[in-house]
């Protein structure tokens, strides 16, 4: 049998992990096979991609990689994905680009070759362009095989060893996982010492990943969540006039019974809504965004130590 050719470099395969046991595991002809012999879980390489999903604990099965099966993004064909890139989106992320210049900078003092984990790295996030081309070795991993995707991962439990990365990247993730504290458990993990950690998170956002959305999360919310990092910026990245724009189109999809209706709705709502979206740019750090922002964003640093509640609420920046 042929062995697929890996995506992964043979120094990055070197620090892959059982997901379940957390043991080394060992490369076959199409398959990665746990070492340890309680365990001996074997997981299958589709076109080169490993897919390490612990499925006893994870809302995904094997099986559906294996089958092609649907499971996180639904499959669009290309005609309309085409027509969809020709609307405006109602929605604009403020801060993205600026947060990963920041992260490169911090991530370049660090190390010449800093690598770094991107989870729901499966597409290119707003702003992830910045890390591109930098010397920086993006590890990109999803639960969807996606044109990116090197590596399928469920973040419950990550698949490498401890203190592997640099950086850990998860833009627009933790809210479509059903345990966020034990994602970002695993992040801490993953992360060398004083490793770099950038999140983005929605608040004032309707369900977009269907029966996959589970959770948001206030600014002081998003503060909690990443208690185990200390600080270094956070604030609004998507504001008040996205929140808008996704409020009244999701209030007129409630009027929508088929799907042809829905199209319709979504092609009104990019093409009447999507000037609101520039309001974000005046009031992205007022104190009324950090009560109706769309989205949040966190940059830290790996920390041993864990900010106290009473730190964390005194980092209330809102309006009241």
């Amino acid at each position: 049998m042929v062995t697929v050719q890996s995506l992964l470099s043979s120094g990055l395969e070197d620090c892959l992990r059982c997901p379940i046991c957390k043991s080394s595991v060992k490369r076959g002809a199409d398959i990665f096979q746990c070492q340890n012999d309680r365990c001996k879980y074997s997981f299958p390489v589709l076109n080169g991609i490993p897919v390490l999903i612990d499925e006893k604990n994870s809302v995904f099965k094997i099986s559906d990689y294996v089958t092609n099966k649907e499971t996180f993004f639904k499959k669009t064909n290309r005609f309309k994905a085409f027509f969809s890139r020709l609307l405006p989106s109602i929605g604009v992320n403020t801060a993205g680009k600026a947060n990963y210049r920041k992260m490169k900078s911090l991530l370049l003092e660090r190390s010449a070759n800093p690598r770094v984990l991107v989870l729901g790295g499966g597409i290119l996030g707003e702003g992830l362009r910045e890390l591109l081309d930098t010397g920086i070795e993006l590890v990109e991993t999803d639960v969807a095989l996606m044109q990116r995707t090197q590596l399928v991962v469920d973040a419950h439990s990550i698949p490498f060893a401890d203190g592997v990365f640099d950086g850990v990247i998860a833009q627009a993730v933790l809210e479509h996982v059903a345990d966020p504290v034990k994602c970002v458990s695993e992040i801490h993990r993953v992360l060398k010492p004083d490793g770099i950690v950038y999140v983005e998170v929605p608040f004032m956002q309707q369900v977009h990943g269907g029966r996959y959305d589970f959770c948001r999360f206030s600014h002081v919310g998003l503060l909690r969540l990443m208690r185990q990092f200390s600080e270094i910026s956070s604030g609004a990245c998507v504001g008040a006039g996205t929140s808008l724009a996704w409020s009244v189109q999701y209030f007129l999809l409630a009027f929508s019974k088929n799907k042809l209706a829905r199209k319709c709705v979504k092609l009104f709502s990019a093409l009447m809504l999507f000037p609101l979206k520039y309001f974000d740019f005046i009031l992205t750090n007022t104190p009324g965004t950090f009560d109706a922002a769309s989205a949040y964003f966190f940059l830290g640093r790996r920390s041993a130590a864990y900010s106290s509640d009473k730190e964390i609420i005194e980092k209330y920046r809102g309006l009241f």
